[in-house]
Order: C-alpha cells, then structure tokens, then sequence
C-alpha cells in the first residue's frame, strides 16, 4: 500500500515563471499536473533524480490551473537557490500534498478569522484568500521592512495589517506581537499562526491571556 501511495503523490511538473518579490525572495510558479489540495496543504519539491528536497506551502489557490510555492533563498540552502535558477520548461520534482493547517470549509462564511504570519509564513494564508473570496479575514503578517510585504496589493487593504520591526514604513512599527499586545482579539475569532517558533510561541501566549480558547487556536511553524 505504501509504494502505491508513493507513486501517485510524486509528480514531475514544468516550471511555468520564476517572479522575484526580492532579492531572496521568489514565487516559482509550475504545472499543477491535475493535483488536488485543499488551502494551507503543503508539497516537497526538488530537482529530478535529487534526493535533496524541501517542503513548501502552497501559496496559490484552488482555483488556479497552476501551483505556486513562496521561497526565500537562505544562506545554507542548496534546494532554494537551485530552484531559483530553474527556467520556464524545467522540470521539478513535486509530491504531496500533505498537512492538516487547513480550514474547516462549514466554517469559512460564518466566523470571523485573524491569519498571523512572519516572513514566508504568510504562503498559506495567499492560498486562504484567494481560494476563500468570502473569507472575513484580518491578516497580521510581521516583515523586516517594507520590501518583505509579499504581494500586499493582493490583498484588501483594510484586511491586511503590515507590521514592520525595522523601518516605519508599514501599518504598524514593531512586531506582531507587539501589536497583539495593543490590539485585543475578540475570543470568538478563528485565530491561524504560522511563521518562527518564536513568534508563534509568543502570539499563542498572548491570545490564550486574552481569552481565546486553545480550540480557536491553530498554529504551523516555518523553521
């Protein structure tokens, strides 16, 4: 049974568009090569016949006919910058999909949702909202600086909060954290986490002393 399930969740997919947000950081755009998944699954992707590969969000929608995956290129890491130098007609490797940071669907048009985020750990929050257009959302997604706000005008603007700790160029100057602490939640809210451990320890802390119930919390953690 095992070797069965294998081979039908590995895929070899053609790369579509390498689209650079940053200088480290990029959105790698291939054949959905008839996959299903559900919003805030994640694949492994890798080059063909490497036995190095790494597990990404799936930043796109649902709805899309291609998959996307949000990358940052990291000092030690061969798959990302590989991957980075990839070119339209290339393959890659994709298998999956796999998780369970997903969204109970008889939930989506009846509660109200706070999705908080640091770096790339906003990738399946994009798949959230473009696969959901009636999602009642607040996004707290915690940046460096301005230049890491990934595609904010994909977003509405007054569902999106940008806080940045080291300019003031966002909607709010300081950490995610930071603006939890002066923003109380409203203990009803559906409340996603996923980026560092650091963060999403602190932010679990934070709405568990503000009344929000362990079962309105969800979390996935970016290393």
């Amino acid at each position: 049974m095992e070797q069965v399930l294998t081979a039908i969740q590995k895929r070899v997919s053609t790369v579509l568009e390498v689209r650079n947000l940053t200088e480290s950081t990029y959105v790698l755009r291939f054949d959905r090569v008839g996959m299903e998944f559900k919003p805030g699954q994640y694949i492994v992707v890798g080059l063909p016949g490497s036995r190095e590969k790494r597990e990404y969000s799936i930043y796109s929608s649902v709805l899309a006919p291609y998959l996307e995956i949000l990358i940052k290129e990291v000092d030690n890491g061969d798959v990302s910058k590989r991957l980075k130098r990839l070119k339209t007609g290339d393959n890659i490797e994709v298998e999956g999909p796999f998780g369970y940071f997903v969204l109970e669907e008889h939930k989506v048009s009846l509660n109200k949702f706070l999705l908080i985020a640091s770096g790339t750990g906003i990738s399946p929050f994009h798949s959230y909202v473009k696969s959901y257009p009636q999602l009642n959302y607040t996004l707290l997604h915690g940046v460096r600086n301005i230049d890491e706000a990934y595609e904010k005008a994909e977003y509405e603007k007054n569902r999106h909060v940008l806080c940045t700790s080291r300019d003031e160029k966002g909607d709010f100057h300081g950490r995610v954290t930071e603006y939890l602490k002066k923003h109380k939640v409203d203990p009803l809210t559906l409340c996603y986490l996923c980026g560092n451990s650091e963060m999403v320890d602190d932010a679990y802390k934070i709405l568990e002393s503000q009344g929000v119930p362990p079962a309105h919390l969800h979390a996935e953690i970016y290393f």
